[in-house]
Parts: C-alpha cells; structure tokens; sequence
C-alpha cells in the first residue's frame, strides 16, 4: 500500500485520506467566501486552542454558559467573539442557541461568517482527530495565502430549519446544483449551505472518512473499505453518543 503523509502512522492509512486533506489545508489557506486566508488559519488555530482553554473547561460545567464570565486562552490573532464562537462550537456546541447566534448577528459576526467557521472548525477537528486517533501530532497548519474574500451569498435561502438560513431542497440549482444528489437534501447536509464552499469542503473530507453523499444510500460492502455499511454505522452511532451528537 502507497501512504500519503502518513507513512509513520502505526496503521495503514488509505491513499486517498492523505490526499483528502492535503487538498484541504490548501482550501483552508486561501481566502474564503468571508474570512481571510489569515483568518481561516486563525480559526484553525483556536480549533485546536479550546481543547487546553482552562476557561472552556470551567464554562462546560457551569449550568448556563451564558451567564459564566471569564476570558479564554487563545492566540490574540482574533476578535475575542469569534474566538468564543470557535471554543463554543469544540467544546460547549449542543449549548449553542437561536439567540446566541442572532446576538452575534447583532455585535459583527454574522451569520454568513459563523457558517464558515463552522465549517472550518469541524474540518479541522475532524483531521486532528483522525490523527490523535493514530497516535501521531497534528500537522502544522500552512501558511496562509493573500487575497480577497468572494462574499457570495447563494440566491436560494429559506430559514425552515436551524439557526442560519440555508439552500431549500430544491434550491440547489446554477451555482448550488453540485451541492448534494439529486433527491438528497437532509437537513445535515443543508447545515453549511449558506456559504457553499463550507460544504463543499466538509463534503471532501467526509467522503473518505465515512461516505460520499452519493453512497449514503448503498449498504452493501464498499470494497475501499475495511469495514461494512453495518459497522460503520455502529461506530458512527457510537461516537455520536459519546459526542452528545443528538441529531
């Protein structure tokens, strides 16, 4: 077997995850739809920051984190809200609110730009964690690339669902067409449609950590694969009860 960044890995590692997230860190560097080349790296960053943040740790098990003052550990490369909104998202998330995100709406960071932190931050963790599951350091986060931010907004929204606006079901046409299956349009999948780049690259790095949206509806053995449709959902199920995933 060929290996792609991971030849020291103390376990087989598929080709095609290593060049997954070459080609993400490549993404990330660049200037995105609202923040900077600087800035993604940045949230990258404080992705990894709020696992040590002592402030984080004490605010998780406190009864209402809204009402639980303190300063966090970060890198001082960041508005002190958008750091709050990367920690929140690594280690508080499942207390997130409707009012919290309108109320950073409101103080500057918008919910277009939220959108895409998020993605960033669930990319980034979602890689370092593939590598602290391996045993190996996270790897160093490139250098960020100059230019400027497209700001491009999808002309289909709808507020159906969650906190953000995002792509309606049959809204994913002309720019938006590539966004998900035809007839495949959960509400997962919606997340990040306001800024469509965030789930282009979410949908990347998912492919070859558990499966193409394109898949999702095969259950027989995938050949690229170790294990079968079962068992990945067995451990995915398991991780997202460990995780308080509750969706």
């Amino acid at each position: 077997m060929k290996y792609f960044g991971y030849q020291d890995a103390p376990y087989p590692v598929r080709e095609d995850i290593g060049e997954a997230y070459r080609a993400y860190w490549a993404k990330l560097a660049a200037p995105g739809t609202w923040w900077t080349g600087a800035e993604r790296i940045a949230i990258a960053q404080e992705t990894r920051n709020a696992l040590t943040c002592e402030f984080c740790a004490a605010r998780k098990l406190a009864l209402s984190p809204y009402t639980f003052a303190g300063q966090h550990t970060h890198s001082g490369n960041l508005p002190e809200l958008v750091v709050d909104a990367v920690h929140r998202v690594v280690t508080d998330q499942n207390r997130i609110t409707q009012t919290y995100i309108n109320d950073n709406d409101t103080n500057g960071l918008s919910k277009a730009a939220y959108v895409e932190l998020v993605g960033v931050v669930v990319a980034v963790f979602s890689i370092d964690e593939f590598n602290r599951a391996l045993g190996i350091e996270v790897e160093t986060l490139p250098e960020p690339q100059p230019g400027e931010t497209s700001q491009y907004t999808p002309a289909n929204l709808s507020e159906d669902i969650g906190f953000v606006p995002t792509v309606p079901p049959a809204g994913a046409a002309g720019n938006e067409a590539d966004l998900w299956p035809a007839g495949f349009a959960a509400n997962v999948v919606r997340a990040l449609t306001l800024v469509p780049n965030a789930l282009r690259e979410w949908r990347e790095i998912a492919a070859v950590q558990y499966l193409a949206l394109e898949k999702m509806r095969d259950y027989f053995k995938d050949d690229s694969r170790a294990i079968n449709r079962l068992q990945m959902e067995l451990v995915a199920g398991r991780v997202s009860a460990v995780n308080e995933c509750f969706y």
